[in-house]
C-alpha cells in the first residue's frame, strides 16, 4: 500500500473501527497528519493574523476520528483490542508500549478481528 492509497483508505473508512490495518496504512496516515500539521503551522506563521489557526482546527477535527479508527484497526492487526489506545493517557510508559505495538508485524492469517487486507 502506497502513501496515497493509505490516505484514501483512512478517509474511506472514516469511522470504521472494525477490521485490521497493516503497518503501511497506519504509518502513512501518521506521516500525512504530521506533514499536514507542519504545513498548517507554516501557513499560520505566514498569515499570523487573528483567526489564522482556523485551518489547523478544521484539519484536526476532520482527522480526529479517522486517526482513532486507524489506530484501533492497527491494534486489531496485532490481535489487541482498540481500547488499548487509552494507554496514551499513561505518560511515557503507555506511549512506549503503544509505539512498540504499532511497529509490530500483524498476526499472519486470520485472528479474532478478521483477515488481513
Amino acid at each position: 500500500m502506497g502513501f496515497g492509497e493509505a490516505i484514501n483508505t483512512c478517509f474511506a473508512k472514516y469511522a470504521t473501527f472494525s477490521g485490521r490495518a497493516a503497518r503501511p496504512e497506519y504509518w502513512y496516515w501518521v506521516l500525512f497528519t504530521l506533514l499536514a500539521a507542519l504545513a498548517f503551522i507554516v501557513i499560520e506563521m505566514r498569515v499570523s493574523a487573528e483567526g489564522g489557526e482556523i485551518l489547523s482546527w478544521i484539519f484536526n477535527i476532520a482527522t480526529f476520528v479517522p486517526s482513532i479508527a486507524v489506530a484501533a484497526r492497527r491494534l486489531h492487526d496485532t490481535d489487541r483490542s482498540g481500547w488499548w489506545q487509552l494507554l496514551a493517557f499513561v505518560p511515557i510508559i503507555g506511549w512506549i508500549l503503544l509505539l512498540v505495538w504499532m511497529c509490530q508485524r500483524g498476526t499472519s492469517g486470520g485472528n479474532r478481528f478478521g483477515w488481513p487486507g
